[in-house]
């Protein structure tokens, strides 16, 4: 295994983006192959729609295969059915999807996936260039239940021991107190820190830490984030709070998911793009086209999973105890080569290369493909027939003055007065030393930020708020920190309210 490990590691430093193109085919194909050969439930639906496997001659081919969903898939066969030769008789471990689009679903898998997330891992690790002798400490920040998120991360870091990395861990999982514990006890053995947790928990933290009397000035502290996109204001805005000097090598989002394990990870390459983009509006809309929100973009190791898209739903093909083959997540988005998105740049008059060297990460240049997600449209709420999503109500959040009484958490919702119009309602999570209570001053602020930030990002909220003017203003509810209701503790936040 370590010299395997090497060896993708070393193919990601130095490999082309036409060695990924190849790989990417020729895994799917094999893939494919074995699948339709002894996969009873894939059998089974490839008769449904009238598809012979057999007709798929080359890589080329695979966008005419039949699209899987949870739907016609997932919830049709049954687990042992969807397993290799239809059965379980081997050591699995399970885990459950977050239900947070309908009922949960129980997927198993082996240990490839969590050997795949580590090679992200160990990326992630070797970026933060550490000397060898320097103890690294990990706090496991993701909730350790049924989720795969704090699992599949503890299992990763676990790997990284096996191979010599000078790492230790600690689990408490979304506990607070047992973070704020281990920052104060382990913190004076430990300077070197890595925070992985949802982000605005991993926020939760970084903001509460100085009334718990911990000094950030005293770690370097690096951050590991999965579950939900953020913008790069929120990025900077955590890592000047913890002293990140370089957010490029010292943070990084994973999309990921409880099918198959750590799919796609951001690389420092992919942040200077994302960045690069939400400075230049028109590079923006070439990249990502036009929309309201800010996708995560993240590179993916071809040999691991491969990713296509079908009228911008993102579909996945991957290996695990249940094998998907152009499954589709639920999530919207597009994919690049690595030569098109340098493309795509050049266009616009960037130089990648002299960009990356302007960032000091010259040498992270990874030819990998890149796949971008954003939220769907069920994470939104309805106000006169437009979509309003969170994004703008986060960015509002982040800025001062409000920062210093709101978390930043907060749950939309469209709700109707005593004459039936509609207006949008926004639930807040004020600061634990707020208590729930706001001056005027900061409501009026908030009212205004949130409104600014909808109209810059929302075009149709613009001419909305033209015609209604003061029917079309955010109503706002303000609720104590960590209140059951809205916002209890540890929980992936709801960010919209059906």
């Amino acid at each position: 295994m370590g010299l395997k490990i090497s060896r993708v590691i070393l193919q990601i430093k130095t490999k082309n983006a036409s060695f990924w193109r190849r790989q990417q085919g020729q895994q799917a194909m094999k893939l494919l192959r074995s699948v339709a050969r002894r996969v009873p439930a894939y059998k089974s639906f490839l008769k449904k729609y009238r598809f012979k496997a057999s007709s798929i001659r080359n890589a080329d081919d695979l966008s005419s295969l039949p699209t899987m969903s949870k739907k016609n898939y997932l919830i049709e066969y049954s687990l042992s059915d969807m397993a290799i030769d239809g059965q379980l008789n081997k050591p699995l471990i399970f885990t459950s999807t977050s239900g947070s689009t309908g009922e949960p679903f129980y997927f198993h898998r082996s240990f490839d996936l969590d050997w795949q997330a580590s090679v992200i891992h160990e990326l992630f690790y070797l970026h933060g260039q550490y000397k060898k002798e320097e103890p690294v400490l990990v706090i496991v920040c993701f909730g350790m239940g049924v989720w795969i998120g704090g699992l599949i991360t503890y299992q990763a870091f676990r790997l990284l021991q096996e191979r010599g990395y000078n790492t230790s861990m600690i689990t408490p999982g979304i506990n607070k107190n047992e973070i704020f514990s281990a920052l104060k006890n382990l913190g004076t053995e430990y300077k070197n820190i890595i925070l992985a947790g949802y982000p605005p928990f991993i926020k939760d933290i970084i903001d509460e830490a100085p009334s718990r009397g911990i000094n950030w000035k005293k770690f370097k502290v690096r951050l590991l984030f999965a579950a939900e996109s953020f913008t790069e204001n929120f990025r900077d805005y955590v890592s000047k709070a913890v002293n990140i000097k370089n957010p490029f090598l010292d943070t990084i989002n994973i999309y990921g998911t409880a099918d198959l394990g750590a799919m796609a990870f951001e690389t420092p390459l992919a942040i200077l793009i994302r960045k690069l983009c939400a400075k230049n509006q028109q590079l923006f809309e070439s990249v990502f086209g036009k929309i309201q929100k800010t996708p995560t973009l993240c590179q993916y190791i071809p040999s691991f999973v491969s990713f296509d898209v079908d009228d911008n739903n993102i579909l996945v093909t991957g290996d695990n105890t249940i094998p998907l083959i152009r499954y589709a997540l639920g999530d919207h988005g597009g994919v690049y080569s690595f030569r098109e998105i340098i493309k795509k740049m050049s266009e616009e008059g960037i130089d990648l290369r002299k960009e990356a060297k302007k960032a000091g990460i010259e040498k992270f240049w990874y030819e990998l493909p890149l796949v971008y997600v954003y939220e769907r449209d069920d994470f939104s709420t309805n106000l006169y027939g437009l979509q309003v999503y969170p994004e703008p109500i986060r960015e509002a959040l982040l800025k001062k003055p409000l920062s210093a009484y709101f978390t930043g958490k907060f749950t939309l919702e469209t709700q109707f007065d005593n004459k039936q119009n509609q207006y949008l309602l926004i639930h807040l999570e004020t600061r634990k030393s707020q208590n729930g209570s706001i001056p005027q001053v900061v409501k009026r602020a908030a009212v205004n930020a949130i409104v600014e930030q909808l109209e810059a990002k929302n075009s149709e909220y613009r001419e909305l708020h033209k015609f209604l003017g003061e029917r079309a203003l955010p109503h706002l509810q303000f609720w104590p920190a960590e209140d059951p209701k809205y916002f209890k503790p540890g929980i992936k936040q709801k960010w919209v309210k059906k």
